[in-house]
């Protein structure tokens, strides 16, 4: 019965269309129901593969030059075929046109360039939740089991190339479930899974520099609080590292989970 009422929601749950509510039932459904949490993670991984395979066949930017550089001839062209002679503009109304001609070249550059950077951003943070959701709907969640951080972190040398530190959780309400490596941008970084009241919240840490390595301005990824689809979401750069946490819990706890990670950094 519980199966045939979030069957019809994977969709929307892969999605991040479901209203919190929604979210956080089926979340607590997943971990127990292997068939829903195997049709989820198909549903995942269906959707990184047509997002990889969007990216994989854009357009180069020589391309594109190419196809501007020639509609703008052929569009000159026929105004100039279809234009009258008109008197020419005296010199103070020529003075006047240059620097709004400018003013507007500016507004438009600045408008693309803000356009491409919340784009690569939200792109980062669809990724980050598609990882989040995986590794849930996963029968195996975690490569390294243990609610101690002496064992968790040692687990990683060797495996990412670089060094963390994980907090204390004595007289917290977090328990340490374990991690994995995970990938972004085809480069390892540490998965972590806490858990709070039932819910389970994703901590990712990764170099900074890879943001800037795949065309992501690091400054332009929000340092905070977020909500990225159905999940809050916190993020901030420290040592080097971009950490994300991730998960559908409330926002103060992602904000007490980020301050202890922030205090062990």
């Amino acid at each position: 019965m519980a199966c045939e009422q979030w069957r019809g929601k994977l969709d929307a749950y892969a999605d991040g269309e479901l209203d919190p509510a929604e979210t956080r039932g089926l979340g607590a459904h997943l971990p127990g129901c292997s068939t829903c949490a195997a049709d989820l993670l198909q549903r995942v991984q269906l959707k990184r593969s047509v997002q990889a395979a969007g990216r994989r066949y854009s357009a180069s930017p020589e391309l594109r030059n190419r196809i501007s550089t020639v509609l703008a001839t052929k569009i000159g062209a026929s105004k100039i075929g279809a234009s009258k002679p008109r008197r020419p503009m005296g010199w103070y109304w020529q003075i006047l046109a240059v620097p709004a001609l400018l003013l507007l070249i500016l507004s438009i550059g600045v408008n693309l360039y803000l356009g491409r950077e919340n784009a690569r951003r939200q792109r980062v943070y669809s990724e980050l939740a598609d990882l989040h959701v995986a590794a849930l709907a996963s029968a195996s969640p975690v490569d390294v089991i243990s609610t101690d951080r002496h064992t968790v972190k040692p687990w990683f040398q060797g495996k990412i190339p670089f060094t963390f530190n994980l907090p204390e959780l004595q007289a917290s309400p977090f328990t340490l479930l374990g991690g994995r490596v995970t990938y972004l941008a085809q480069t390892p970084g540490a998965h972590l899974i806490y858990q709070v009241r039932k819910h389970e919240i994703s901590v990712f840490i990764f170099q900074d520099r890879i943001f800037e390595d795949r065309g992501t301005d690091p400054a332009t990824l929000p340092s905070g609080p977020a909500h990225a689809a159905s999940f809050n979401e916190e993020s901030w750069t420290q040592n080097g590292l971009r950490y994300f946490v991730i998960g559908d819990a409330g926002a103060e706890d992602l904000q007490a989970l980020s301050k202890l990670l922030r205090d062990a950094g």
